[in-house]
């Protein structure tokens, strides 16, 4: 009998059966494509051991009468491995191109998380078929969480060249999709932008070689540095200092990220004015004894707020860091 998961992924299911792995292809609308070898050396032990224990769900194409997989690539290909005669799956009526996509979204929506850049790919898709650009919307649609509709849209923005390099099959040579998401807001920043030396393309090379070098550059949250260097230049009306500093930065590799801290500009010592403060607060707190002061409403509603504060503070910093 077919589950009742299986029942809500596309009108008309048809139902469990066995057929044969070789009459399986793989879907050209799955949003994952990258598919590493130990988590798949690992699904084989265990097909090897017990068997497909859930049916892959498919369907059979009409143009061709080809069985498509919509869920269960993996151990379709485990299975291949393992020269398996036959599979179970489960099959339904055969989606249009949107029903597609949508449903391979939901299907994987609780699992692992795919690669960034395979998901853009397939959102672009739906965002064409459907002409909706709308976050919420988008996210609404696939399941997936507004935040990351917003990641790959930025991932989108870059050349195909780049993208590239996001679903390269070796996990070794891949470059994660982390990196081009955080130097997003460096690369669009309209003050960049409008840096007579700079150029979207070569800046995201530079800075790409940067990073696998690790000169100047020793992870991806280095970008939010750089992000905040660029502000406080603005703040401090010291564009043309910053501009400068940043080209020498972009095309030096011996420079390190202080060369982009502008004296005028920089908010480091007011930083370390505040950690004392923070340090003390902390050291109180820790040793508070609950019991002495249980009775003391003003004391707790006072670390109360304060709690509060900070928890605030710490959201507004998360939902900067995402954007």
């Amino acid at each position: 009998m077919p589950s009742t998961q299986s029942k809500s992924l596309a009108p008309g299911t048809v139902g469990v059966k066995t057929i044969p792995t070789s009459s399986l292809s793989p879907n050209p609308h799955n949003p994952r494509v990258l598919f590493d070898r130990k988590p798949l050396d690992v699904l084989r032990e265990s097909i090897a051991k017990v068997g497909i224990l859930v049916p892959l769900t498919v369907y059979r194409r009409g143009a061709t009468g080809q069985y498509v997989i919509l869920d269960g690539q993996r151990r379709w290909m485990c299975a291949q491995k393992l020269a398996l005669q036959e599979v179970p799956v489960n099959e339904i009526a055969e989606p249009t191109l949107v029903q597609n996509i949508v449903t391979m979204f939901q299907i994987h929506k609780l699992r692992e998380d795919w690669e960034l850049m395979p998901t853009a790919l397939k959102l672009d898709v739906l965002m064409t078929e459907l002409h909706e650009r709308n976050d919420k919307k988008l996210a609404e649609l696939t399941g997936l969480d507004q935040a990351v509709v917003t990641r790959c849209k930025k991932l989108l923005s870059y050349p195909r060249k780049y993208q590239d390099m996001m679903l390269d099959v070796d996990p070794e040579k891949r470059v994660k999709a982390d990196f081009f998401i955080e130097l997003y807001p460096v690369k669009t920043d309209r003050l960049v932008k409008r840096m007579e030396w700079f150029t979207p393309d070569k800046f995201t090379e530079r800075m790409l070689a940067k990073y696998q070098k690790r000169a100047g550059i020793k992870a991806v949250t280095d970008f939010r540095l750089i992000k905040q260097h660029i502000n406080n230049a603005r703040r401090a009306r010291k564009v043309q200092a910053i501009s400068r500093r940043l080209k020498d930065f972009t095309y030096d590799d011996t420079l390190s990220l202080d060369h982009l801290s502008i004296e005028a500009a920089s908010v480091s010592a007011q930083v370390r004015s505040l950690l004392g403060p923070i340090e003390r607060v902390t050291r109180i707190v820790s040793q508070l004894n609950v019991a002495t002061y249980y009775g003391e409403e003003n004391l707790w509603a006072a670390l109360e707020h304060l709690s509060q504060l900070i928890q605030s503070k710490l959201r507004e910093a998360d939902r900067r860091s995402k954007q």
